[in-house]
């Protein structure tokens, strides 16, 4: 969701990395909408040239896509259609993830693969790439060809259902209609053949190795998927398009979310249940469709066990030990051997992160008390009047108004007034999770964006020592060092939160 200071953030990225004029255009975009090239130009007051070159660079690093959007004329006039243009704000934000995506191919593939990835994302879209490195970052879909220029996107047409209960009539718009941004996304992205159609039936693993078809780890349905992949390159071989590539967003966050869930558990459950997480996590990855799955692909306790005793600290769990951290995962034990599937809640590990994340910044903000009220009403989930709170979590009744007000004035809990008699009113009180996650994600944009200015402000401080003999002294430079180091590590840890909320 682009809130109010998130906005702000993706427009001090813009501009930090392509200037003022560019960061214009996107700040319309991104609080108009989707706009035209003439409303580009009336709104920013610049020439159609600058409008049109910022477009060219936003489009390039993936910060805009055009699309067409096609919509009925009047009696007997046939469809129209007008370009348009829709700012990507999650893109966006992924720059200031760069290193974060540099670490993890660093980590799994080789140091060309890196070199590689780092080019595309300092250049947007590239044609000019090493076809080997290229390979292992397809095959670990780390990178994907780019998708189409300007797709058609026809007008969405809304859905009307009407339904009779208890003899009365009701009508209801469908509420899982998609966004503008979703519709242009899905039109213009390739199909998934086509998204990696440099894959070939003989892939390097993230060692450089191959591994062919017949390895017995290989899940059911990927050959088909391969034989499909290679048709599909021949054929564009054949016709000599120019296919461009570009980093893939969607498997880095993948890989991010995984790495968030599995240190969520690692705080709250043992060693077992986190290498059993990841493993399942590490063999069903290929075959999540979104990054926002909120239950993982189910596997067999005998097909988790084969995962999880791949690596090394795994081998010394027996087959009750995984069991028996499936069950503390949040999975059933099986009653009928080993033959059951079992999936995960990721969804459930993901709000439980991110309730220990808004409680831990009530806790610093607000103290110990604040906190346990907090916790109360957040595990609740209903309204629970002033006198039972106090009751509960043994704040004293003088000092639990006083707290309470406060959190309602940050906008960190719901009141509602019961009025009993004319002169006798009782305060009920509620944490509404979902407008409380979108104000909490706001103040951590507000954050990120303090940061980051302030990161800036010491660059160019350090920028402006030109004459030598004012230049700084090597504890000065040493000391000007360190503020940077931790404004970045500060900024990229802020990052992990926003993402939590954000992406995850």
């Amino acid at each position: 969701m682009a809130t109010p200071y998130g906005i702000k953030l993706a427009v001090h990225l813009i501009t930090n990395h392509f200037g003022t004029l560019v960061a214009k255009v996107c700040d319309n975009l991104l609080r108009r909408g989707p706009l035209t090239l003439q409303q580009v130009i009336r709104y920013t007051e610049l020439t159609p040239q600058q409008v049109k070159n910022s477009l060219l660079i936003l489009i390039q690093h993936n910060c805009v896509q055009a699309f067409t959007l096609e919509s009925q004329g009047g009696f007997g006039d046939g469809p129209k259609a007008n370009t348009q243009y829709l700012a990507l704000f999650s893109n966006i934000l992924h720059r200031m993830r760069f290193p974060k995506f540099l670490e993890i191919v660093s980590r799994e593939l080789d140091q060309e693969c890196k070199e590689l990835l780092e080019g595309l994302l300092q250049n947007g879209c590239r044609e000019d790439v090493v076809r080997e490195g290229l390979t292992k970052l397809l095959a670990a879909h780390f990178v994907e060809c780019c998708p189409a220029p300007e797709p058609l996107v026809p007008e969405q047409v809304k859905v009307e259902t009407t339904s009779k209960k208890r003899g009365t009539k009701s009508a209801k718009i469908n509420e899982e209609s998609e966004t503008i941004e979703q519709r242009v996304l899905a039109a213009a992205g390739p199909m998934e053949a086509q998204r990696f159609s440099m894959i070939t039936n003989t892939e390097f693993d993230v060692n450089g190795e191959t591994s062919t078809d017949d390895s017995p780890s290989l899940i059911v349905g990927e050959k088909r998927k391969r034989d499909s992949l290679e048709l599909d390159r021949e054929s564009t071989a054949e016709e000599g398009e120019v296919v461009l590539w570009r980093a893939n967003f969607e498997e880095f966050l993948r890989r991010l979310r995984h790495m968030a869930c599995i240190e969520n558990v690692r705080a709250s459950l043992d060693d077992g249940a986190v290498k059993v997480l990841k493993a399942k996590l590490d063999a069903t990855r290929g075959l999540e469709k979104k990054v926002k799955t909120e239950k993982s692909v189910p596997l067999s306790l005998d097909n988790i066990f084969e995962e999880v005793i791949k690596s090394e600290e795994g081998r010394v769990m027996t087959l009750d030990d995984v069991r028996a951290s499936l069950v503390q995962l949040g999975c059933p034990a099986s009653a009928r051997g080993t033959a059951d599937s079992y999936s995960i809640d990721l969804k459930k590990i993901i709000e439980s992160a991110q309730n220990d994340e808004v409680e831990s910044i009530v806790l610093k903000r607000y103290g110990r008390d604040a906190y346990r009220i907090f916790r109360l009403l957040s595990k609740n989930g209903r309204l629970v009047e002033t006198d039972k709170i106090s009751d509960t979590t043994f704040v004293e009744k003088k000092d639990a108004p006083k707290i309470l007000y406060k959190m309602w004035k940050d906008e960190y809990l719901h009141m509602e007034k019961l009025v009993l008699a004319p002169n006798r009113n009782i305060l009920l009180w509620k944490v509404n999770k979902r407008p409380l996650w979108e104000h909490v994600l706001d103040e951590m944009f507000h954050a990120a964006l303090n940061l980051s200015l302030r990161a800036a402000y010491e660059w160019d401080k350090e920028k402006e020592v030109i004459n030598p003999l004012e230049a700084m002294t090597k504890e000065e430079r040493q000391k000007q060092k360190n503020i940077r180091i931790l404004l970045d590590s500060s900024l990229l840890k802020l990052d992990d939160a926003i993402m939590l909320f954000h992406n995850f």
